[in-house]
């Protein structure tokens, strides 16, 4: 995806429509840095400042994303390339933040235990002291594995061993299933059965 040839896109479509960068960001509610990192191809506008951005200049979202007017023909030839592009954007954010749920769960266990085994067999601490800290590495552990499961729980989803269907489960259902690693035994949505479910990307 060209950001630079999309912020051209852009600013041609705004000058086009009669608005500046700074009328465009009122429309937007939004600051005109914002306007300026777009139409720079530092950034991409978000979902539904690309929505209301197509609205505005009457184009599609292939072309927005593409950069260019298309005929319809090519708009939905590369409507088709896009949701390719985008699905792989996705499945590599994805594996970034399960990367960062390990990062996370192994400094939060090891935290957790060093402060433990300090406060339990600290022998020149005082007793509120030693139980300070175990406190803290109970803490610790808790609200870094919360963190940690919320992350597997929005990263990527879920497969049905039955059916076969994705699925992004609530956080209840992930934290309170038997698990083994990332493969959690829950009840699919879509086909009722529950079986032992493999996260994927």
């Amino acid at each position: 995806m060209d950001l630079e040839k999309i912020g051209k896109f852009i600013a041609k479509m705004r000058q086009r429509n009669g608005f500046t960068q700074e009328s465009l960001a009122e429309e937007l509610d939004i600051s005109n840095r914002a306007v300026s990192k777009w139409e720079r191809g530092i950034c991409l506008p978000e979902a539904n400042n690309m929505a209301k951005l197509c609205e505005l200049f009457h184009v599609s979202y292939s072309e927005l994303l593409s950069g260019k007017e298309l005929t319809k023909t090519t708009q939905e030839k590369q409507a088709e390339q896009l949701l390719a592009e985008f699905s792989q954007v996705e499945t590599a954010q994805n594996k970034k933040f399960l990367m960062y749920e390990n990062v996370i769960g192994g400094i939060s266990v090891v935290a957790s235990l060093a402060l433990m085994l300090v406060g339990g067999f600290g022998e020149q601490m005082s007793e509120p002291l030693r139980a300070g800290l175990i406190g803290l590495g109970l803490a610790i552990i808790l609200v870094g594995g919360s963190f940690c499961l919320k992350i597997e729980t929005e990263a990527g989803k879920y497969e049905c061993r039955h059916c076969g269907h994705r699925y992004v489960p609530r956080y209840s259902s992930v934290y309170f299933a038997q698990h083994i690693g990332r493969t959690r035994r829950m009840t699919c949505p879509k086909c009722g059965q529950k079986s032992w479910q493999k996260k994927v990307a």
